[in-house]
């Protein structure tokens, strides 16, 4: 860190959500705002001591000892002793100094992976699951998530109050699913991930760097996942290498002004190869299963798009792969991406007849196919279906992308 004023903030994102976590599972879900409220207490008081007095040797540790010692006066002034903190401390003594408050990284990781557990029970919406996913196991604060959401602070406070209550009420432990019932739950909690990682990578938000932590922290927490033996299964290291591919190309998507740059028009040099090969050695792990997931047929896709020649053996192949995926879980958006795969293997002619038949009106990125396909068959009706995707289009970065597209073709004789 350069700075004071950056070292705090950093610490916020990297040490809230752990401090969060941990007190969450030692005083119970219900009680996870006085958790939330002691950790930014303790970050109130680094921001109050280090101007005057330095920042300390370790400041983590540092973090970590105001953390236990204002959840243990907290405790012990408020005696939450009844339930799962009074069979933590021994009868002989309940003096602040014996409640044990576990922060090494094996209980902070655990904590995390069965916080994550408890955020996705299927009581909650699917929003709200990602919304606590972001606040409390990733450390972003209000205004943060309601950007990534494009929405607004009182919206997402409702939201997540309204998700904490239910989890109240249902009385939901922090804690691993039992055999029964892990299966069903990891699902919720690999489609929150993956939500959360397309929140990052497809997001409209303006703001480059809450993309790329969006990403990143959907990234880390699946990783979580990879590390503990009981979830470290092949559709989690399938989902992993999908995000390995997409984040492979992330700076390669943007230029310096923020505009989005096509995939056929990526500087290819920028592509992160590492991740491409952290991919690859996820997608074999993922590959010892019986079982076949989305997430294994969406990294098959992700990798052949690492590849960037145009060959036929690339699109028959992605082709191939998007037939399996709509048989799997058929969805709007993979049918529409999948006609442009058609597009490279039979023509441009069969590739529109497909995509009119989806007729998704309302959407701006289908109008930007067809008005890709057309380009070289009818330019009026490229025009014409580039100017409904600029109608429809979200974001600034769209717009501009589309509007390269019309000038282009108002060049066209």
């Amino acid at each position: 860190m350069n700075s004071q004023q950056e070292l705090i903030p950093h610490l916020f994102r990297t040490e809230f959500r752990k401090i969060t976590t941990v007190l969450s599972k030692l005083m119970g879900i219900e009680h996870i705002e006085i958790a939330e409220d002691i950790a930014s207490d303790t970050f109130l008081a680094a921001a109050e001591s280090w101007p005057y007095n330095g920042v300390p040797p370790n400041p983590t540790a540092w973090l970590y000892n105001v953390a236990k010692n204002k959840a243990r006066n907290y405790i012990t002034r408020n005696h939450i002793f009844a339930n799962k903190v009074a069979r933590q401390i021994t009868h002989e003594t309940q003096e602040s100094q014996a409640i044990e408050i576990d922060l090494s990284d094996k209980n902070i990781n655990d904590s995390q992976l069965q916080m994550l557990f408890a955020i996705c029970h299927p009581t909650i919406t699917v929003e709200a699951q990602i919304g606590l996913a972001l606040r409390i196991l990733c450390g972003f604060g209000i205004d943060e998530i309601a950007n990534a959401f494009l929405s607004n602070k009182e919206t997402i406070n409702k939201r997540l109050f309204r998700a904490k209550e239910k989890l109240r009420t249902e009385k939901v432990a922090i804690e691993f699913p039992d055999e029964t019932a892990i299966r069903p739950r990891l699902d919720a909690v690999l489609r929150t991930l993956y939500l959360l990682f397309n929140e990052g990578y497809y997001s409209e938000s303006q703001n480059t760097i809450l993309r790329n932590d969006l990403c990143l922290e959907a990234m880390r927490l699946s990783y979580l996942l990879i590390e503990n033996e009981s979830t470290n299964v092949p559709e989690v290291n399938a989902l992993f290498a999908l995000m390995c591919f997409h984040a492979s190309r992330f700076e390669a998507r943007k230029d310096t002004n923020g505009e989005i740059i096509l995939y056929q028009d990526q500087d290819e040099s920028l592509w992160n190869k590492a991740l491409i090969e952290k991919g690859v050695y996820f997608l074999h792990k993922a590959s010892q299963g019986s079982q076949l997931s989305k997430y294994h047929i969406e990294a098959s896709i992700g990798y052949w798009h690492t590849i960037k020649a145009d060959t036929p053996e690339k699109w028959e192949n992605i082709l191939h792969l998007y037939n399996q995926l709509l048989i799997l879980e058929y969805s709007p958006i993979a049918a529409l991406n999948r006609t442009f795969a058609v597009s490279k293997v039979h023509g441009k002619t069969i590739a529109i007849a497909k995509a009119e038949k989806l007729k998704l009106l309302d959407n701006p990125y289908y109008f930007t196919l067809l008005g890709e396909l057309y380009k070289d068959i009818d330019v009026l009706k490229a025009k014409e279906n580039f100017k409904k995707a600029y109608d429809l289009a979200r974001t600034k970065a769209d717009k501009q992308v589309i509007q390269k597209q019309i000038e282009t073709l108002q060049k066209t004789p």
